[in-house]
């Protein structure tokens, strides 16, 4: 495949539309399965309020992987992202209710490299809080 955003449309300062992202606590004992990580705040209440924390909360890897799948879908090829990294910066909170919580994530095009390359600089919140911070990703345009 390759990336459905051609290099020559995109301009520096360019902002991505933001896109919702849902969590609900069956999400994320899917995604324990999926990674082999089932530690207990991320599915057990009484266990994360025993640990100090508000509910329980979503992976960390689980809330990067939302703002991979922005960049991806963004692009409209999941070969096009050539790097990616984060830094955790806040927790996602997901209440045991109908509403979950909802991971929101934005981009904008921070510079133009070479070779159609470009740099995605990403914020992601949940709620009030930014929870990822240092987020961003190299793709690779057409």
């Amino acid at each position: 495949m390759t990336a459905t955003v051609k290099y020559d449309q995109v301009e520096v300062g360019q902002e991505l539309a933001a896109i919702d992202y849902h969590v609900r606590r069956s999400n994320l004992v899917m995604y324990a399965g999926a990674s082999g990580d089932f530690n207990q705040i991320h599915w057990n209440e009484r266990f994360a309020k025993m640990v100090g924390l508000p509910d329980v909360i979503a992976h960390g890897m689980y809330t990067m992987a939302q703002a991979g799948r922005y960049v991806t879908d963004w692009a409209g090829d999941p070969g096009a992202v050539v790097d990616f990294g984060v830094r955790f910066s806040s927790m996602v909170v997901v209440p045991d209710d109908d509403q979950g919580a909802t991971i929101t994530v934005s981009g904008v095009i921070e510079e133009k490299l070479g070779d159609k390359r470009v740099v995605v600089g990403l914020v992601a919140r949940s709620g009030e809080a930014q929870v990822l911070s240092k987020a961003r990703a190299v793709v690779q345009l057409s």
